[in-house]
C-alpha cells in the first residue's frame, strides 16, 4: 500500500466517470476513499470493485463536502490528493506521483496540478482555461476546504506551494455533452454565487486566500475575484467575455470554444448578475417591511 498519500474522491451519480478515474489511478496502490452522497446508479457498486472505501454524506456544497471529507476520514498517509469524479490522472501526473516520496518535499505543503478542459470533446486550449493550475495535493492535517465560497471549491495550505506543470489531469464532465444539462447545473450554481455575493456585499463572508497578483495561483484568482466585485453588474460579463475570447484568444478554440466562453464567461455571469439584483430588491422590501411594523 502507498505509504505517502491518500486519494479522495467526491461522487453523486458518477457510473460514466468513475471507471475512468480509477483506472488512471490504479497502478498507484494508494488508498482510496469516494465521499458519496445518495448515488442511485452503480457508482458505490464501481467504486467497491476497485477496492475504494466508500463514506456516504449528505451533500450541501462543495466546499462543506470536501471539509467534511479531510476532518472525518481515516487518513493514514501524510498527504491527500482530492479529485472530483469526472478528472483523469494523465500519464506524465501518474509517473510523477510513482516516484513521489514524501521525505523529498518535507518544507512543501501542497501541489498544484494542471488541468486540461473538455468540453464537447473539445480540449479549451486559450480564453484563460490553459495553463489552469489547481491545488489537488496537499500535506494532510494542514490543507483544509475553503468554507467561505459558496460554489467554487478550494484547497487552501498555508507555507510553501509547488506547481506541476507537465503533471496534467484531464477534466471532462461527459453529462455537459448535452447543453441542457449544462444550463440546469449552471442555472443551480448561479443561485449559490449569487447568494455568496449578496452576503459578501453584507459583509457576511470574507475571502480566506490573501489577493496577490504575484502570489500563488490561488492569491492571484483571489486579487481576480475582489476585483470583479467592485466592477458593475451588467457590464462585467460583457467585458470578461471580450477579455476571453480576444485579449486571451478564446477565439482559437472553433465553435466549440466559442459556445463554451459565451455560455460559461457571459451567460452564467449574465443569470449570476440578476439574481444578484432580484436578492438585493429582496432584501430591501424585507428591510422596509420590518421599518414600517
Amino acid at each position: 500500500m502507498n505509504a505517502h498519500f491518500t486519494f479522495i474522491v467526491l461522487t453523486y451519480n458518477e457510473e460514466m466517470h468513475l471507471p475512468r478515474l480509477l483506472t488512471s489511478i490504479a497502478g498507484l496502490q494508494a488508498r482510496t476513499f469516494i465521499v458519496d452522497s445518495g448515488s442511485t446508479d452503480h457508482t458505490i457498486a464501481i467504486a467497491e470493485q476497485y477496492g475504494a472505501f466508500v463514506t456516504h454524506h449528505a451533500f450541501i456544497n462543495h466546499p462543506l463536502q470536501w471539509d467534511f471529507a479531510l476532518k472525518n476520514l481515516p487518513v493514514s498517509t501524510p498527504w491527500v490528493i482530492c479529485l472530483d469524479a469526472d478528472q483523469i490522472v494523465t500519464p506524465e501526473l501518474y509517473r510523477q506521483l510513482e516516484d513521489f516520496r514524501d521525505e523529498n518535499y518535507l518544507d512543501i505543503n501542497g501541489i498544484y496540478f494542471n488541468r486540461k478542459n473538455i468540453f464537447k470533446g473539445k480540449w479549451l486550449k486559450h480564453g484563460g482555461y490553459y495553463p489552469f493550475y489547481l491545488l489537488k495535493m496537499v500535506r494532510y492535517g494542514i490543507g483544509f476546504s475553503d468554507t467561505h465560497e459558496n460554489m467554487d471549491h478550494r484547497l487552501v495550505v498555508p507555507g510553501k506551494t509547488l506547481i506541476w506543470k507537465n503533471g496534467h489531469i484531464i477534466e471532462e464532465n461527459l453529462k455537459e455533452n448535452n447543453i441542457s444539462f449544462w444550463i440546469a447545473k449552471h442555472n443551480r450554481y448561479s443561485d449559490l454565487l449569487a447568494i455568496e455575493e449578496v452576503e459578501r456585499i453584507n459583509n457576511l463572508r470574507k475571502q480566506t486566500i490573501k489577493p496577490a497578483f504575484w502570489g500563488s495561483p490561488d492569491e492571484r484568482t483571489a486579487w481576480l475575484k475582489y476585483r470583479w466585485w467592485k466592477m458593475p453588474r451588467y457590464t462585467r460579463p460583457m467585458l470578461y467575455f471580450i477579455y476571453r475570447t480576444i485579449f486571451k484568444l478564446g477565439i482559437l478554440d472553433g465553435r466549440t470554444g466559442m459556445i463554451f466562453h459565451f455560455m460559461q464567461g457571459y451567460w452564467f455571469r449574465m443569470v449570476v448578475d440578476v439574481k444578484i439584483d432580484e436578492l438585493l430588491k429582496q432584501q430591501r422590501q424585507h428591510e422596509k417591511h420590518q421599518q414600517e411594523n
